[in-house]
């Protein structure tokens, strides 16, 4: 992910590059994240504009794929997941913790140094709760290692301390 700061006209380059595909909007979508760490809203225009299409069917895309974020995501993303399976691990009482003793919590907390976001299963059920912290997945969370991670813990250390509460 490069990550460079929201420039109009790169965007309008990406969007222009990739415009002729078949079924081109989430690739511009997908494009603009990766070059921008997130799809500015001054970009559905444009891609409407390119593609033909509504500002709303472009707004639709956004909000439906969760992956896609309207504002920069902090250095840390922690993606916590809240699927059955992990719910029954305890990943409930991980974030009600968090909330108490943090003041964080997913999908309400997000600024330069954290994002904390809810996903629902990351396909390690046997091993919850779970969490994708900076793309890297880490089982068997407890409410320490999550309050580590959140800190700017190492997330290596979180795996290592998983492997051995097995």
């Amino acid at each position: 992910m490069a990550v460079a700061g929201w420039n109009e006209a790169d965007a309008r380059e990406i969007i222009a590059r990739l415009a002729p595909i078949e079924g081109a909007l989430l690739p511009i979508l997908h494009a603009l994240q990766d070059e921008f760490g997130y799809v500015d809203a001054a970009a559905d225009e444009m891609i409407a504009d390119a593609l033909n299409i509504s500002r709303a069917e472009v707004f639709g895309a956004i909000a439906f794929y969760h992956d896609f974020r309207r504002a920069p995501a902090g250095r840390r993303v922690v993606k916590i997941c809240r699927a059955e399976a992990c719910q029954a691990n305890g990943c409930e009482q991980l974030i009600t913790e968090l909330r108490a003793r943090h003041g964080l919590a997913p999908d309400e907390t997000s600024n330069d140094r954290l994002t904390i976001e809810t996903v629902y299963c990351l396909g390690n059920c046997a091993l919850g709760p779970a969490a994708l912290v900076d793309g890297e997945l880490v089982a068997r969370l407890d409410a320490d290692r999550l309050a580590k991670i959140c800190d700017g813990g190492s997330i290596e250390d979180a795996q290592v301390a998983a492997g051995a509460s097995a």
